[in-house]
């Protein structure tokens, strides 16, 4: 497998992770890369945004020339920002791709995902998330489901867990020999729900994105078990990988303290999760007049952004705006 300098376009948008291991940032959001020298295989884990599929490629043809077609595409789970380049790749390279069998509604187009909450708080990228999609998509020809036993298909050295409370079939990915562990949202590494905390890529443990949590109790029981891996290094769908003491203090204080790190104060699914089996979900909680109220407010600031971004040359001439994140 031939290793290349990463052209200088998408430096910035690659990093390494851990031996066999990289990942690629696209704006928001991580997919993952992994090596299996066994059999000089590889299988990308989850597929980013729309906009995605390009720094795949461009990654993909540096890291394992002549080899650019996976074995298999993994997915953590299917919420929009992870499936954006789903098809498209699936279609391009005609490989299986594996979830857990409480993703298949989300895969098959038989359910929506539980809305997102924007009255959860944190930050500018909660208050928008009235405006990110929800519904399923269906790639049924390509769909298959995790082995029972926890083995990852094409990846013999790696292990999956069921870490739900995010998403209803949330997965993650461990490497025992190493204690490697790409997280997805299980948690994060940074704190998604601010704009400029994204932006910034600060590195902090966090729970998982606050408002597409749809049940805190399943979420609080999947951090618990991977906390308890004693990973050393771990990787996730959003922020920069972190490794060493401080990562595992960090991990450890979410795990225990997690109703006060982790949980809203408030929100659409705090004390009432959404239910759901594996047919979709069943029941939603009724919305907060906090979520609606929010609503309005985040429509309101997404047309002021609109104004900025659209007519800068009008802003220009009145010298005082100020805009609170």
């Amino acid at each position: 497998m031939k290793m290349e300098r990463i052209n200088k376009k998408y430096l910035a948008d690659w990093f390494a992770v851990a031996p066999g291991v990289w990942g690629i940032r696209d704006i928001f959001v991580n997919v993952y890369l992994i090596h299996n020298p066994a059999n000089n295989n590889w299988v990308l884990l989850d597929a980013g945004l729309k906009s995605s599929a390009p720094k795949i490629h461009k990654v993909v043809e540096n890291l394992f020339w002549p080899e650019l077609t996976p074995s298999s595409i993994i997915l953590t789970h299917a919420h929009f920002d992870h499936i954006g380049s789903l098809k498209t790749l699936a279609k391009e390279w005609n490989v299986p791709v594996y979830a857990h069998r409480m993703e298949y509604p989300y895969l098959t187009g038989a359910s929506s995902y539980p809305p997102p909450d924007p009255s959860v708080g944190g930050g500018l990228m909660s208050l928008l998330s009235f405006t990110f999609p929800n519904n399923p998509i269906d790639i049924s020809e390509e769909l298959y489901g995790l082995p029972i036993d926890g083995s990852v298909p094409g990846l013999p050295k790696w292990q999956y867990i069921h870490t739900p409370g995010h998403s209803p079939g949330h997965i993650s990915l461990y490497r025992k020999s190493d204690r490697v562990l790409l997280a997805g949202d299980a948690f994060v590494t940074t704190k998604q729900e601010s704009a400029i905390s994204v932006m910034r890529q600060t590195k902090i443990i966090s729970g998982p994105p606050k408002y597409f949590t749809y049940d805190w109790d399943a979420a609080q029981k999947s951090v618990k078990t991977l906390a308890d891996l004693n990973p050393e290094i771990v990787a996730t769908g959003h922020g920069k990988p972190m490794q060493g003491e401080a990562m595992a203090s960090a991990l450890k204080s979410l795990s225990e303290n997690f109703r006060n790190q982790a949980v809203p104060s408030s929100g659409r699914y705090v004390g009432h999760s959404a239910l759901v089996d594996e047919d979709g979900v069943k029941y939603l909680p009724p919305p907060t007049l906090k979520k609606l109220l929010l609503s309005v407010g985040a429509i309101t600031l997404a047309i002021a952004v609109g104004c900025v971004l659209l007519y800068p040359s009008t802003l220009r001439k009145k010298r005082r705006f100020s805009f609170l994140f």
